[in-house]
């Protein structure tokens, strides 16, 4: 599964796909609910970021990295139910008009 960035749906990566039988799949575009990479992201924004004054760029570092080392510790309970592969899939909606 890749985002739509251009450089993953240049030729070298198509063919390259091709090459091994490697079907791509691209998620939609502005929908970072689906990306886990972006999940992560607001994870660790929300765990070491939010509210947090950092008087410099290294203390800011610090508490980015060590939020991460604890993915597999303290935050894997909480981080194996959001950066799960599994998605309720919806065929297709019915509007009803009012």
């Amino acid at each position: 599964m890749l985002d739509s960035a251009r450089y993953q749906k240049c030729a070298l990566v198509q063919d390259f796909a091709a090459a091994f039988c490697i079907e791509l799949l691209y998620i939609p575009p502005y929908s970072p609910n689906l990306n886990i990479i972006e999940r992560l992201w607001k994870f660790v924004k929300k765990k070491c970021l939010y509210s947090q004054y950092y008087p410099d760029f290294k203390l800011f570092k610090e508490a980015i990295t060590e939020c991460l080392a604890q993915t597999n510790t303290t935050y894997k309970e909480e981080l194996d139910s959001l950066l799960t592969l599994k998605f309720q899939s919806v065929k297709k909606a019915q509007v009803m008009t009012i």
